[in-house]
């Protein structure tokens, strides 16, 4: 009788440590989340305001179809950065509160449902940077000459090539260096 109380006793114990070390192991992901979540809605907060910088500009009359261009790709990077903002600012003040003040298993709906919601912001922050590229491109066509245009338009589809090929399809994989594959980073958040 009195070893097969210790047995439950250990068990007990046993089951209780080990949830404190995934508690704690949750803590660590909440916490790696939180930051990339404030770091993601800096960045979008500055690209905003680049967008918003550049609907400002004063723009030459012709030809429309650039200037219309050049508007909507300015709005959208402007719209997808600020959604970014509200989204991650959101997400980084509420998800450590519900894993703090929740009832039992807060901590691993406020990880979960943290994760898919970076993804989404994440995936509008570059949408936006994307956006913003293309603003550029299109400005640089309405302000400079033919050949000065051409030369500042490489230069910024040179700069989406090397954005895709750093947060989609690093080539060699070198999980030594990133610590995973990129490809990984990129779909998971």
């Amino acid at each position: 009788q009195k070893s097969s109380t210790m047995l439950y006793a250990d068990k007990r114990a046993l089951e209780t440590n080990l949830k404190v070390e995934l508690l704690e192991i949750r803590e660590k992901e909440l916490n790696f989340y939180t930051n990339n979540c404030q770091n993601i809605g800096t960045q979008a907060a500055m690209l905003a305001g680049f967008a918003f910088a550049g609907m400002m500009q004063p723009l030459p009359d012709q030809p429309e179809v650039l200037r219309v261009l050049f508007l909507v790709s300015t709005v959208s990077a402007l719209g997808l950065q600020l959604v970014t903002v509200v989204t991650t600012t959101l997400l980084s003040m509420l998800s450590p509160g519900l894993a703090l003040r929740g009832p039992d298993g807060s901590m691993h709906t406020a990880v979960d449902g943290m994760v898919d919601e970076y993804r989404l912001s994440f995936y509008t922050f570059m949408l936006g940077l994307i956006a913003t590229h293309f603003a550029a491109a299109f400005f640089v066509w309405l302000v400079f000459l033919w050949w000065q245009a051409a030369v500042l338009s490489f230069c910024i589809f040179f700069s989406l090539a090397m954005l895709y090929r750093m947060t989609r399809a690093h080539p060699r994989g070198d999980r030594r260096r990133y610590g995973g594959d990129m490809g990984e980073g990129w779909r998971y958040g």
